[in-house]
């Protein structure tokens, strides 16, 4: 398909009372910019041009690989943030969309039918058109006796009867690519605004005789623009909704939507399970027959088959078939647990594998570490893997016992099948199927409470 797309992205987004560019901020765990693009891909574009302005070193960085990006210097309307795109087109002759970078809920779907209607009717330009019961903020389509589009009034433009039009634009055009840059040289700043506005460009196709079509959008909801963050919250709530609802319908089992929470990127597999007060952030891919929450949060986690996960944070981590996380863990990034793996409560994991079948049931830091299979890490132990300048590796061998409350003095090792005694504070190696201890010569005070009391008299 012979068809490119521009998308308009250089405003700051003043309401959005942000630093960040309007278009980046994220609407269910991707820039609302990113759907756009994936609505034009979708649509079978071939080319897409990006048009920025305000932040335009971060919005080149989500656009790479992607699309080409234009700078628009200053920001002096829709018209002039088109005319940018001018030379990365001008070897182009096809079908032209135009959209803007701030609405994320556009569907491919509708752009396919814009574009069809456009090639089939042979016009010039067609605009994707909405019929909404309040108009207000938006532009108007202004039709002649016929029906025929004549122009496009901004609200700050129209006339009292014109501002009872009910039709309006959704700011979604299609275009032969052939002639529109001579019809955009040609628009001007002469309105309440004094911008130059791509609209005014639908009046020259029509003072010309050039023809202008139109398609109705079948769902309004999908050209909101963002404006401020209620607006990107009521997008947010709608977004997520769609993807909790293709989740149940692929087969995962959801307790209660409303306080559930998944990126559009997320992947679950079937009969899993989230329940109340999950959180799946970024590129998490969750396996079968897991059961997640409450109250848990993955962020960009590799999750096997047949895993608990309870009230837990899991950052940027892999967790092994058949384990179990949590009540109350944190899975640091870089951790990796192999199979059947269990990691109690108030157990802090950072960059360390976790062998098959070894446990940290409770109260234990294990950092930097390489525990092999079947080892048992008793309570309160703790990897002491920095030592002010740099971290240092522990590594513990296949079915080694950690005694409870023992510190590992990093760099150290403890050998397949050693033991610790608990309470020690291991600064040398164990070799395999030793016992290492080292505690202080207990100390007896006799009558110390009764002393004790007396000297209090």
């Amino acid at each position: 398909m012979d068809l490119a797309a521009v998308i308009l992205a250089a405003g700051k987004g003043t309401r959005m009372n942000s630093k960040m560019p309007k278009v980046l901020h994220p609407v269910c765990g991707s820039p609302m910019l990113s759907y756009v693009i994936d609505a034009v891909t979708g649509a079978g574009v071939s080319k897409i041009v990006v048009v920025a302005g305000y932040g335009a070193e971060l919005v080149s960085r989500v656009v790479e690989g992607k699309a080409e990006l234009v700078i628009q210097e200053e920001q002096l309307g829709t018209a002039h943030a088109l005319l940018q795109a001018g030379p990365c087109l001008k070897d182009f002759n096809g079908s032209l969309l135009v959209l803007c970078g701030d609405t994320p809920l556009i569907e491919a779907e509708t752009l396919v039918r814009l574009v069809e209607k456009h090639r089939s009717a042979e016009v010039a330009a067609t605009v994707l058109t909405a019929e909404i019961e309040d108009p207000t903020g938006y532009g108007r389509i202004i039709r002649d006796e016929q029906g025929k589009i004549f122009k496009i009034v901004e609200q700050k433009d129209a006339s009292l009867a014109e501002e009872l039009v009910q039709e309006v634009n959704t700011g979604i055009y299609c275009f032969n690519v052939n002639g529109l840059f001579d019809v955009l040289k040609q628009i001007t700043d002469a309105n309440a605004q004094g911008e130059y506005y791509l609209t005014d460009a639908i009046s020259i196709y029509a003072r010309c005789g050039q023809r202008v079509g139109s398609v109705a959008i079948k769902d309004p909801r999908e050209f909101t623009g963002i404006n401020d963050r209620v607006q990107m919250a009521d997008a947010e709530q709608y977004l997520r909704g769609r993807v909790l609802e293709g989740l149940m319908r692929a087969g995962v089992t959801i307790v209660d939507p409303r306080s559930t929470f998944v990126d559009r990127e997320a992947l679950v597999g079937r009969d899993t399970v989230l329940r109340p007060f999950t959180i799946v952030e970024g590129n998490t891919v969750i396996g079968e027959d897991c059961i997640i929450g409450p109250g848990s949060r993955l962020a960009d986690a590799i999750v096997g088959n047949g895993v608990v996960i309870q009230s837990s944070l899991v950052i940027d981590s892999f967790i092994g078939d058949n384990s179990v996380v949590g009540p109350f863990a944190y899975l640091r990034p870089g951790t990796k647990l192999g199979q059947g793996v269990k990691v109690g409560d108030f157990v802090e994991i950072k960059k360390s594998y976790i062998g098959d079948g070894s446990k940290v049931p409770h109260l234990s830091y294990v950092g930097d570490a390489t525990v092999g299979k079947k080892v048992n890490i008793g309570a309160g132990t703790i990897t002491c893997n920095y030592d002010g300048e740099n971290k240092w590796p522990t590594i513990i061998g296949d079915g080694a016992f950690i005694g409870s409350n023992t510190n590992l003095v990093a760099p150290v090792e403890v050998g397949n099948e050693a033991v610790t005694g608990a309470g020690s504070t291991i600064t040398k190696n164990i070799p395999s199927g030793a016992l290492g201890i080292e505690r202080s010569k207990q100390v007896m005070v006799k009558h110390w409470s009764i002393r004790k009391r007396k000297s209090k008299d």
